[in-house]
Formats: structure tokens, C-alpha cells, sequence
């Protein structure tokens, strides 16, 4: 019986056909903020008042957030145990579920475990030690996504083993026993009755291939299969979908292709453009409704989304108001934008009476934080960082501070051992151990022992002894460096000596990319520091300067329970959420779009997708930002808008400039437009944009371009120049005292007289 009884008089007419028709092949495609998760959870409800058993029906859903939530849902319009008796949960879920019970066909016992991340690639470490493979070459993490795309492409050990492409392109890789690791990761896994993640699906599909009456079974089982988000199901997810739904073939799913951004995890959009010609007598529902968004933001989406060639035709609407028009702001510089940005949130907070907890930044890449998170800081602005840990509790950042703290204070234990044997220099877990053991028992340092006589008294092999004197002679070389150089300099250096650069550079995975675009992102928090508390009467402003300033900022706003903070987030993480105020920051080329997705027409209409995505969680107002200059790999770089932004129909924006107060609602000016070949429109810019891209070498120290509206470093500025400085204001240059790389400029600024470093200043000049 129906505690509702009345649920269906709540949907639209376009929601109550998706409910109502449920015995055919169903495509169900939901437009951003339709009411996807009402639909699939009072379709559900419908089967049951329809007398469908509960356990005949199976969903499938990404999150268990999700899973609790729809069956959540159905326990307010069911009797609830209706609801517990549904086969409702996420992909793993529900296959480790089938797995246990039919264990033996597979042979497995049912009481297997599941291997995480971090427990598959230690036992791939433990097997390329085992063949004495070079770790630098095959890396844990390298080698678990290499596995890991196989397995979701239903490639075997031995299909994988016999294909000449994939183990051709091993070969020219330095990887080429890939193949091996492979093979015998999966007979470890197999004698440990242990399953990754992946071999729920990749034993799912072995299980129901091997065995055509368990196959039957489950298609009998289920006579009604739900799939949330479909757009996002990879290779070896549809191959079981299909093997299920194949009796009954009342198989619904609920998607849209314009919200596909997981390719990187190995999704498919095929999957959900192709529905089609996998079940010819399909029914397509379309919610177009936008309930979330004002008109406003939903007409820029379409405008934007339109020029994907890749999609299933669907027109978005809302009757919602129109809203205010999107701001495109124009920033000088990322420190200008993350400023300006902080700005715009104060007057979202106190003008408009906006709750933080209403408002979302959107970054392309994680390494964009920092900046926003110190811009916060200053102007007192709650925030929390979702989809990852604070910038300053990353794993790459945590291990440069580290060393930091080892040349500030080389007592600190715990810097100590994160940096003693990291990068790899010999000095052995068990070794660790007898030393922090008799530090503990004398009650001094761990650095008191191994700087002094003790350690030669400790059951240690001399070799060890003497790669321990040489990490000594290190710290203590660092420690001199450190008294004469700026904390600039001498961060860079400790970086580049103590092997961590190398480290990072040899990993060329996506993965590998963003720690070092992380690194990049510390030494640029360090370049400001310098400049921000540079005064005439110190020489230098050191790396415990820094490490001072820096411990007080890690330790930040960590009271969980403040829930009304500024969301800090990618875009990929904000799928699926909405706020009142976005902010989508960095928005420009090599940027968003990706550097590694131009030139490829799959890759851009994906990152347009994702750009679609960061609008579409909006309700009332969008703010796009980006910087004509932003530090790249260790140089400022002149950077160009998205080509998204010009691709929004301009009618939906207006723009506004660190350049001048006047607001335009039309395009920038300065970009030549052509067709192009059916992707929408290209841009001619003054260079190739893949030639911009400088190369990935945070050391390599170059002068500015010096021109006007551009940040000078080294160049003689003349006496009586007019500049801009993002922190002191206008100001005029009264002296220069030229000393190379470290020139200083005394200017006569609005607030007062300042001695500044060139380098580190910039400065813009005025006319």
C-alpha cells in the first residue's frame, strides 16, 4: 500500500510519461536540474504499486550516496521494507553481492576481500621488486591504471599478453613486462581470495560469459534493470547491462550525453548516444525542463553545448526568471582574479544577503586552489575544499615543506621522517626503526643521534652508517645555503638538490602532471611571499620566514562542523551539485580547455561538456574569470580566453576589466573568427596555442616580457615611470639600484615609500 498515493498529480507531463511507461527499452534523457532523481525514484515506486516484487527489480546507481538517497525516497512513497527488498546499490556493490554468492564458478571462496588503491599498488611495487624491475620505470600507479583499463576493456592477462599493439607500445615505454606484472597480480590476487575493484566487473562479465545458467538465472531475477547516469558507464558496465537486460529487455536508463566528462576513467558517451541501435524499440523521455537555473544561465549552456557535434537532440528550457546576465571578468594576473573573485563573494555575502554555503569556485585543475585559498584568507572568507585535501596537505606539498622544516629546524622528528629516505636514498624502514628507537630511549631527537657518535654505536652496517653521514652533510649544506639566500632561491634549490623535482618529472600521467603543477603552484605562494614582506631594511626574506608564515596557514579553518563555507572544488567534483552563485575560474586556453585535449575534436567537446557542467550548477548567477598573465612552469605567460567563453552566445554576458571600470556586453575585441570544420568556431590566435606551452621546468628562471600592461622582472625601469602594484597601488619610480638579478626600485607609492625587488614585484606599468 502506498503512503503516497498521490505522488504521480506531483510530476510534470513530460516526468509522468518517463513513470508511467516502464515495459519497453526506456531512454530517459535528463537535462541538468530536470528532476532526474525524481523521475527514476517514483518510476520505481510506480513498478511497485504495479505489483512488480521488489527484489525483481534491479538499480543501479555511481555513489552510494546516490543509492541511499533514491531508496530513501521510496521508503516516504512505499511501505519500507518494499524499499529494503530492492536490488538497489552501485555497480560494485551489487556484483560483489552476486559474486559472493556464486564465489565457486569463479573459484573463489565468498568470503573474499576487495583490494583498495593503496593495496593494489603495493603489491605491484612488491612483484616489480620481486623481478627487479626498475621502479622508476614501472611505477605502482602507472602500472594499476594500466591494469585497471584493461580489466574495464574485458582485456585478460592472456588477451593482453597476445595483442602486438599494447605490448608494442610497453615496449616503447621501458614497460614492456607489463604483461607479466599483469599476469601475476591476478594469481596473487586469485591465491590471497582477493578482488581489486575492477574484478568485480571483470569476474561479473567472466561469470555470466562461462556460465550460461547463471546468466539465466539473473536474467530471470531481474525483470526491471534501472541504470542511473548511463552516460558515465564504461565498456565493462554495458557489457553486463546488456547481457541482463537481454530477456525481459525492460531496461531503463537515465542519462545526458551532455554531462559525459569521465572519459579519463574510462566512461563511454557511445553508450548512451547508441541506445538506439542496441534496443531498436526503445522509448525516449525527455526532461528538458531546467528547474534549477535561471533562463539566463540556461540559454548561455545551450548556446555553449550546441557546438558539440557528439549528442542527442533535446531543447533545455526553464520558467524560471531571467536572472542577471553572466559576468566575464578580466583579471591582470591569477593573484588579481583570486582577489577580485574574493571581492565579488563579500558582496554576494553582505549586498545580496547570500549564505557562503550557497556559493561554489570551480577550478579545471586542483593546483588552482592555492591561490583562492590565500585570497580567502585575507579577506576573512570561510571556505572548504571538496573532492580532495587543502592544498598544503597534499602528499607533494607536505614532502617539500618537509624538507623546509628539516633546514629550519632539523630536531623536528616528524619532518625527519618523511624526508630521510624520500627520494630513495638507501636508508631502510628497519634501519628507521633502531634509530628512532634509541632516540626515544635517550630521550633526544632522531637528528641528535645521527649527527653525532651515536649512530656508529648502533647495530648498523657501515655502508648505511655512511649514506646517513651524507643525509647529515645535506641538511647541514641547506642549512648554510639558507642563510644566504631569499626563501625564493633557496626553496627552489632544496626542491632541486634533495631529488624531488626529478622525482615528480619522471611521472608523465595525468596524475603525475598535477603534483607538479602543485609544486609549481608552493614555489609561486613563495615568490609572492617574498615580495609581499620585502623591505629595505632586511637583505632577505628567508625560508623560515616562510615556514613560519606558512605552518600558521596550514592549520586554517579546520572546524568541520561550520557548515556555511565557499566550496572550493573541480568541476568534475561538482557534478551532481547546485549553488546559488558559481564562480568558474581560470577560464582559458591550455587551461580550460586542457592543453592535452587541443587539437583532438573528442577531447574539446568533452572539455566543452565539462564546461557545461560548471554553468549548469548554478541557480541565479555565474561568474567566469580569467587572467591575461599567469604563472607557468616557473615564467608569466600571456594567456588567452577560452574559447568557450566566446563560443556563449553574447546576448547572456557581460564583461568587466582590471583595465578600465567599463563593462561591455558584447565579445572582447582582438579575435578573429573562422568556421571551422563542424565543432563550432576556432579562434586565429597570434601563436599556435600548443606552441605556447612552455617547457615543464619549474628552474628555469627568464625575464618577463617587458611591454605595457605586462609584469616586468629584471628590465631598468627609467626615474619618473608611472607603475601599478597589486598591493601598494599607483605609484612613481624615484631611484634604481641595478644589482642583476636582485635590482631594486625605490617607488614613491600612494601609501608610502617602498624598496622593491624587480623580480618579484610585478609591477604593470602606466602611461
Amino acid at each position: 500500500m502506498l503512503m503516497n498515493s498521490n505522488y504521480l498529480e506531483e510530476l510534470n507531463e513530460a516526468q509522468l510519461k518517463a513513470v508511467v511507461d516502464f515495459n519497453s527499452p526506456s531512454l530517459i534523457v535528463a537535462g541538468a536540474g530536470s528532476g532526474k532523481t525524481r523521475v527514476l525514484t517514483y518510476r520505481i515506486a510506480h513498478l511497485l504499486h504495479n505489483n512488480v516484487p521488489p527484489y525483481k527489480i534491479l538499480a543501479l546507481t555511481f555513489t552510494n550516496k546516490a543509492a541511499k538517497e533514491m531508496r530513501d525516497r521510496i521508503s516516504q512513497l512505499v511501505e519500507p521494507e518494499k524499499a529494503r527488498s530492492i536490488w538497489m546499490g552501485t555497480f560494485h556493490s551489487i556484483f560483489a553481492r552476486i559474486l559472493r554468492y556464486e564465489a565457486e564458478y569463479i573459484g573463489y571462496d565468498k568470503n573474499f576481500t576487495i583490494y583498495d588503491t593503496t593495496d593494489s599498488q603495493n603489491l605491484i611495487k612488491a612483484i616489480v621488486k620481486e623481478r627487479q624491475l626498475n621502479s622508476k620505470d614501472y611505477r605502482a600507479n602507472l602500472i594499476h591504471g594500466k591494469i585497471s583499463r584493461a580489466k574495464n576493456n574485458l582485456v585478460t592477462p592472456r588477451i593482453y599478453a597476445s595483442n602486438s599493439e599494447l605490448i608494442n607500445h610497453d615496449n616503447m615505454n621501458r614497460i614492456g613486462e607489463t604483461y607479466m606484472i599483469y599476469e601475476i597480480y591476478q594469481n596473487r590476487c586469485r591465491t590471497s581470495n582477493a578482488m581489486d575493484f575492477d574484478d568485480l566487473l571483470l569476474n561479473m562479465n567472466i561469470l555470466i560469459r562461462d556460465n550460461p545458467e547463471i546468466l539465466k538465472k539473473y536474467q530471470n531475477k531481474f525483470s526491471y534493470i534501472l541504470v542511473d547516469e548511463y552516460q558515465d558507464t564504461n565498456f565493462s558496465q554495458y557489457r553486463i547491462i546488456r547481457q541482463l537486460s537481454e530477456l525481459h529487455r525492460n531496461i531503463c536508463v537515465v542519462g545526458d550525453d551532455s554531462q559525459s566528462i569521465y572519459a579519463f576513467r574510462g566512461a563511454r558517451i557511445e553508450n548512451i548516444l547508441n541506445f538506439q541501435s542496441d534496443y531498436p524499440d526503445y522509448k525516449v523521455f525527455k526532461l528538458e525542463q531546467n528547474y534549477r537555473s535561471t533562463q539566463t544561465i540556461v540559454q548561455a549552456a545551450n548556446s555553449l553545448i550546441a557546438k558539440n557535434t557528439m549528442q542527442l537532440p533535446k531543447t533545455i528550457y526553464s520558467k524560471n526568471d531571467y536572472g542577471s546576465a553572466i559576468t566575464i571578468s578580466e583579471a591582470i594576473t591569477e593573484n588579481d582574479e583570486a582577489f577580485k573573485v574574493a571581492e565579488y563573494i563579500m558582496s554576494d555575502s553582505s549586498e545580496l544577503e547570500m549564505p557562503y554555503s550557497e556559493i561554489a569556485v570551480l577550478y579545471r585543475n586542483n593546483s588552482q586552489s592555492r591561490i583562492f585559498e590565500e585570497a580567502f584568507r585575507r579577506r576573512n572568507i570561510p571556505y572548504r575544499i571538496y573532492g580532495g585535501i587543502t592544498f598544503y596537505q597534499r602528499k607533494e606539498i607536505k614532502d617539500c615543506i618537509a624538507y623546509f622544516r628539516m633546514v629550519v629546524n632539523p630536531n623536528d622528528d616528524q619532518a625527519l621522517l618523511r624526508v630521510i629516505n624520500y627520494p630513495a636514498r638507501g636508508i631502510g624502514k628497519n634501519t628507521v626503526e633502531r634509530i628512532e628507537s634509541v632516540a626515544l630511549s635517550l630521550n633526544v631527537s632522531i637528528w641528535q643521534v645521527i649527527s653525532s657518535d651515536i649512530v656508529n654505536k648502533i647495530n648498523i652496517q657501515s655502508g648505511i652508517v655512511s649514506r646517513i653521514q651524507k643525509f647529515v652533510d645535506f641538511i647541514l649544506e641547506l642549512q648554510r645555503v639558507e642563510q644566504e639566500m631569499d626563501a625564493y632561491d633557496c626553496a627552489m634549490h632544496v626542491v632541486r638538490v634533495s631529488g624531488l623535482y626529478q622525482e615528480l618529472s619522471e611521472d608523465k600521467t595525468t596524475e603525475g602532471l598535477d603534483r607538479l603543477q602543485n609544486v609549481e603552484e608552493l614555489f609561486n605562494g613563495v615568490r609572492d611571499f617574498v615580495a609581499e614582506n620585502y623591505n629595505e631594511t632586511s637583505d632577505l626574506v628567508r625560508l623560515s620566514d616562510y615556514v613560519e608564515n606558512v605552518s600558521l596557514l596550514t592549520d586554517f579553518d579546520k572546524n568541520e562542523k561550520n557548515t556555511n563555507v565557499v566550496s572550493l572544488m573541480t568541476v568534475h567534483a561538482s557534478k551532481g551539485l547546485e549553488f546559488k552563485s558559481v564562480y568558474l575560474v581560470g577560464a582559458e586556453e591550455s587551461l580550460f580547455p586542457s592543453s592535452m585535449s587541443i587539437g583532438r575534436l573528442k577531447d574539446v567537446e568533452e572539455e566543452r561538456r565539462l564546461f557545461y557542467v560548471a554553468l549548469t550548477r548554478a541557480k541565479i548567477k555565474v561568474t567566469i574569470s580569467w587572467a591575461r598573465q599567469r604563472n607557468m612552469y616557473g615564467s608569466l605567460d600571456t594567456r588567452q580566453m577560452s574559447r568557450f567563453v566566446h563560443e556563449i552566445d553574447p546576448e547572456y554576458l557581460v564583461h568587466t576589466s582590471s583595465y578600465s571600470s567599463r563593462t561591455e556586453g558584447t565579445r572582447l575585441k582582438g579575435y578573429s573568427f573562422q568556421k571551422s570544420n563542424g565543432a563550432g568556431f576556432n579562434f586565429d590566435f597570434r601563436k599556435n596555442v600548443n606552441e605556447q606551452k612552455p617547457s615543464l621546468n619549474i628552474f628555469t628562471k627568464q625575464a618577463d616580457k617587458n611591454y605595457e600592461g605586462v609584469f616586468i622582472e629584471f628590465a631598468t625601469l627609467p626615474i619618473g615611470q608611472k607603475v601599478l602594484h597589486q598591493k601598494f597601488g599607483k605609484g612613481i619610480v624615484e631611484s634604481i639600484e641595478d644589482e642583476g638579478t636582485n635590482t631594486k626600485a625605490i617607488i614613491n607609492f600612494e601609501t608610502g615609500k617602498k624598496t622593491l625587488l624587480l623580480r618579484f614585484a610585478r609591477l604593470q606599468l602606466l602611461d
